[in-house]
């Protein structure tokens, strides 16, 4: 089956009801993340359920927390099927999905339906036709519309599926971006970061992002560097440059700015590495592709064994 198709139909089994699985339990586990405490440090990461219509279903499958996005002000496509890949001999997936998205609008209508506990971020980009120097508008628009919901809020400048979407990491674009998103909500607001950027790139974004006072960052997005043609990569050939993102960051920033790790973690040993990186709190989306629904729980049950 083709691999997006494949994912709609995980999505709408698992927003129906279908499949739960239970994580254990233990206040070893607590996490302290978006300003919350979290029961355990596994959340589910942004592009699974883009538009708010799983958040009950992934609760009973055992995720602390789930990012809902990316979520843009209009409704838009994305880019032209196909557009999903699976890589099985590498455990990784390819995408150049392109924020498909029915739009902030909707999205907030189906937000309000929501009735679980879990808790859960959005994360929010431009518009494809938005020219780069408008984008801080999508960007406090989409914050506008959906500020109501949500625990906590994501700008996401660094997919590599948006035409010249990554060259809002530079830091001026950057932190009018963030100022633009800080005027409309109330709650922790954190930027995700693209792993192709260097050290040094990447220091810089956390200190802009430490400068307007945002919660943290999300370290990180899918990478170009891979040899499966157009499109982010993730899953293990991620792994590793995603934990040394996440441990420079960390190293070069106060404690005040969070790191949320994400990238190849597919084990418990891997979320252990994740944790003593500087995270704190992970998210995976290629390992529960490929794990099943019953990824969360037994990671976690291999982080508790040590392995």
């Amino acid at each position: 089956m083709d691999a997006e198709r494949a994912h709609d139909f995980g999505l709408r089994m698992i927003s129906a009801g279908f499949v739960s699985s239970s994580p254990p339990v233990s206040q070893l586990l607590n996490v302290r993340a978006y300003g919350q405490t979290l029961p355990h440090p596994i959340g589910l990461a942004a592009g699974f359920d883009k538009n708010g219509i799983a958040l009950e279903g992934l609760y009973n499958l055992g995720f602390s927390h789930v990012e809902v996005g990316t979520v843009t002000p209009l409704p838009q496509p994305g880019n032209e099927r196909p557009r999903m890949w699976r890589y099985t001999e590498e455990d990784a997936l390819v995408n150049k999905l392109g924020f498909n998205s029915h739009g902030a609008v909707q999205v907030a209508k189906n937000l309000e339906r929501v009735d679980t506990p879990i808790i859960y971020g959005i994360n929010i980009g431009k518009n494809k036709q938005t020219p780069n120097e408008e984008a801080w508008r999508d960007y406090g628009g989409a914050a506008q519309a959906l500020r109501d919901y949500g625990h906590y809020f994501v700008v996401n400048v660094s997919s590599p599926n948006t035409p010249g979407l990554r060259a809002l990491q530079a830091t001026d674009d950057l932190k009018r971006i963030l100022d633009a998103v800080l005027a409309k909500i109330d709650k922790p607001l954190y930027a995700k970061v693209s792993p192709d950027q260097d050290d040094e790139d990447l220091v810089a974004v956390a200190e802009v992002a430490a400068s307007t006072g945002i919660a943290g960052i999300i370290a990180t997005n899918t990478t170009i560097a891979h040899s499966h043609g157009e499109g982010g990569l993730s899953g293990k050939p991620l792994r590793d440059r995603a934990s040394e993102a996440c441990r420079t960051i960390r190293q070069a920033m106060p404690g005040s700015l969070e790191v949320i790790g994400v990238g190849g973690i597919f084990s418990g040993h891997d979320l252990r590495e994740r944790l003593q990186a500087g995270a704190a709190a992970c998210q995976i989306y290629t390992s529960f592709v490929y794990r099943g629904p019953p990824a969360v729980r037994d990671i976690l049950n291999e982080y508790i064994g040590g392995g």
